[in-house]
């Protein structure tokens, strides 16, 4: 184990979180997660192009619900701290803006907590985004999020991760159904329809050395999991064509990008 590091991580298996941080660059990850992003980069060659374009959806999609009024994130599943923070995003366009985030990984939960010290506005919780309840009953939701005002959830390439088993869609119901009137949902999610043998390969590689294994699923199926929210403009897109800033490229072939995304408010 590395120095510092929370005594509850475990380096004998790839994490999520440590592999999206190695993804983007990041430091806080083990050996086993970076030979684990090896593997997953003989199967797709682009697959930190694909962790940077995420990242830049998310930065867009706050962005995007600043200016629609929105002060609140929850953001679930948000991994260990990197360039573009929620919080950072949201703060610099309004400094009382206020951010939940939630993960159970305890390096992302342990950076986290040192990142935000000393930010009254924003607070980490050590949660599982399958018990909804639990986590928006947690004191730091409580303390920083008031649900009688706009509110967004953020499910940035977390659903994935939820096995059927587990029902994805009744766990986004459960919180769109907290919301209130002026909540939104914005989500990124693997598709298996544009590189089937990717998501397959991929998928396979998961179970194997990772913590959590991958479901991708159909645009359909992704679409299902925005029942009770208006999609608003371009809708459930490729995610480099959600609303790109000028100065984006714009790829010739977006299926290259087999991630979906889209930002939703809560239909009155």
């Amino acid at each position: 184990m590395q120095q510092g590091l929370p005594e509850n991580a475990t380096p004998n298996k790839a994490s999520v979180a440590r592999m999206y941080d190695a993804m983007l660059g990041g430091e806080h990850n083990f050996a086993i997660d970076r030979e684990a992003l090896a593997a997953f980069t003989a199967i797709d060659p682009q697959v930190r192009t694909l962790a940077r374009a995420n990242r830049a959806f998310l930065g867009r999609a706050v962005r995007f619900l600043i200016a629609s009024g929105v002060r609140q994130f929850i953001d679930l599943g948000s991994g260990i701290p990197t360039q573009g923070n929620v919080h950072e995003v949201a703060q610099a366009a309004d400094p009382d803006s206020r951010v939940v985030y939630v993960d159970n990984d305890p390096v992302a939960v342990a950076h986290s907590a040192a990142l935000l010290a000393d930010n009254p506005g924003a607070d980490i919780l050590d949660g599982d985004i399958r018990r909804p309840a639990d986590i928006l009953a947690a004191p730091q939701v409580r303390k920083l999020i008031d649900l009688d005002q706009p509110v967004a959830v953020l499910m940035i390439t977390i659903l994935h991760f939820i096995s059927p088993e587990e029902n994805p869609a009744g766990i986004v119901a459960d919180f769109r159904d907290t919301l209130p009137d002026e909540g939104w949902l914005a989500l990124t999610h693997a598709t298996n329809e544009d590189r089937p043998d990717t998501a397959a390969a991929v998928g396979q590689l998961y179970r194997a050395k990772a913590t959590s294994p991958v479901t991708a699923r159909s645009r359909d199926e992704i679409q299902h999991l925005f029942d009770g929210f208006d999609l608003v403009e371009p809708g459930l897109v490729h995610v480099p064509l959600w609303r790109p800033d000028p100065q984006d490229e714009i790829p010739e072939n977006p299926t290259e990008y087999w991630v979906y995304a889209g930002v939703g408010r809560k239909r009155s």
